[in-house]
């Protein structure tokens, strides 16, 4: 099994960052991607942006140049650095991961969620 954890939401003014983190963990033979959603109140949730294993980047047309996402492959671990804010980021932001686990000399890969961190900006 695998667990999915995000932190580094909160508060924030119009123009301001925040640094959103999400940490995978559990018996975990590789990880491909990595990446983010948001779902704001009525919408669909939408991808904001992930990364694949090699570094491999793909973004939102809405976030392109304000928001950078990293990840560090040795911790397990993806970064959401947001920067120029705007109310319109105001959201839940979920961590997603494909993971390949080995259980029972079975492998399997599949998506895991994490439990979702909101991120409020003001005007």
């Amino acid at each position: 099994q695998v667990q999915v954890a995000e932190s580094g939401g909160g508060l924030v003014q119009a123009g301001g960052s925040l640094r959103l983190s999400c940490v995978a963990s559990g018996i975990i033979s590789g990880i491909n991607r990595m990446g983010w959603y948001r779902q704001a109140p009525g919408n669909q949730r939408e991808l904001v942006a992930d990364i694949t294993s090699g570094g491999s980047t793909s973004y939102a047309d809405s976030v392109k140049g304000r928001l950078t996402i990293s990840r560090d492959n040795a911790k397990n671990t993806v970064y959401l650095q947001m920067n120029s804010l705007k109310p319109e980021d105001t959201a839940v932001y979920y961590c997603h991961v494909e993971a390949t686990t080995r259980r029972l000399g079975v492998q399997s890969t599949r998506s895991y969620w994490g439990q979702g961190t909101q991120a409020t900006v003001s005007s």
